[in-house]
């Protein structure tokens, strides 16, 4: 039996030999990373670091503290725009701009958060749609923020170093994503965290045994927000070029359907989820030139559809797999990880 003797087990990151082991051969595969594949695999690495962060941070909102959100874009989008604007207007450096631009961003989901305490459900995803819908319809139409046109990046300078390629932006990126990932795996086993499962669970009890729904759920609001805005500030470095229609109401469902189907209230999850569904994004989006199956839909299509309807093959795909993760395995990715587990624990018996 795994027993736990010392309250601190718990935000241990290292908990057995085994778990050290598997560790440092991870840390050395992302070391090498750039190094074993071609430069195309190591976009869609940044693309997949920057969508686990976001994951990570819806989560912590949707997952832990049970609260919907479908405006996750609007906050990727001040992000992106706040750290871009700081460095290009502001002439400050990437350091300071990008957690700058985090923090505006959880004020903005601290304020979101206050309509959330007398909302919840199919309400609270209402009042969250129209946040993200009208920030970008306001980014659209300032040309302070580039108007319709967007903004390009500026050069990534930190120190001596100029991040000017996807291989040289990779490192500080997986290292900014770890960090988030461990803050974010020691924060639920914090009071904090503790508070975000007690409201998802029972807020009416937790509220009867002391928890403070107002600061709480706000909280929640705000740390999702600057995860979000964290992650929109390193997109646009990987874009290099931001406009608002990048920033869309199918973004925000699509960083929901990561968590669910990574898995609600887990950080596995958010890192299966996203990893997969960025994957699916970026092969699906030239699904025409992938072997055999290519040559299947351009043939059904011309047949008894529009050729120009197979893009959206990509949501077909989506909402498949969405239907079929509540159908078999509601817990997620995470849910087959933990059968898995206890499958080959207990094999052959």
């Amino acid at each position: 039996m795994d027993m736990k003797r010392d309250y601190y087990e718990d935000v241990r990151v290292i908990g057995s030999g085994v778990i050290l082991f598997w560790c440092v051969v991870f840390i050395l595969f992302l070391a090498l990373f750039p190094f074993l594949f071609k430069n195309y695999y190591v976009y869609m690495a940044n693309y997949m670091a920057i969508n686990v962060i976001v994951a990570i941070g819806l989560n912590l909102l949707v997952g832990y503290t049970g609260q919907i959100s479908l405006g996750h874009a609007g906050f990727f989008a001040i992000g992106a725009y706040g750290t871009v604007v700081l460095m290009a207007k502001a002439s400050f450096p990437f350091l300071l701009a990008l957690p700058l631009a985090a923090l505006a961003t959880a004020l903005f989901g601290f304020l979101l958060g206050l309509p959330a305490l007398r909302l919840e459900g199919p309400y609270l995803s209402i009042a969250t749609l129209g946040f993200g819908l009208t920030i970008t319809q306001v980014i659209g139409r300032l040309e302070f923020f580039g108007g319709r046109q967007g903004l390009h990046t500026p050069d990534l300078v930190i120190g001596p170093w100029h991040l000017d390629s996807d291989r040289q932006f990779y490192y500080l990126l997986i290292l900014i994503t770890i960090l988030l990932t461990l803050a974010a795996r020691n924060l639920i086993k914090t009071k904090i965290g503790r508070a975000f499962i007690a409201i998802r669970d029972a807020d009416i009890a937790a509220e009867t045994m002391g928890v403070n729904l107002v600061y709480y759920k706000t909280l929640a609001f705000a740390i999702s927000a600057f995860y979000t805005g964290l992650a929109g500030g390193l997109y646009a470095f990987v874009l290099r070029f931001i406009e608002p229609q990048i920033f869309n109401l199918l973004m925000s469902i699509i960083f929901l359907a990561m968590v669910v189907v990574g898995g609600l209230g887990s950080i596995f999850g958010s890192i299966a989820g996203a990893c997969l569904l960025s994957w699916l994004d970026l092969e699906l989006r030239n699904i025409l030139s992938i072997p055999y199956l290519g040559v299947w839909l351009e043939t059904l299509s011309k047949s008894f559809f529009s050729i120009t309807g197979v893009s959206n093959i990509q949501l077909i795909i989506y909402g498949s797999i969405m239907v079929a993760i509540m159908l078999f395995e509601p817990l997620g990715i995470y849910g087959i990880w933990i059968r898995t587990k206890i499958y080959w624990k207990t094999w052959p018996f």
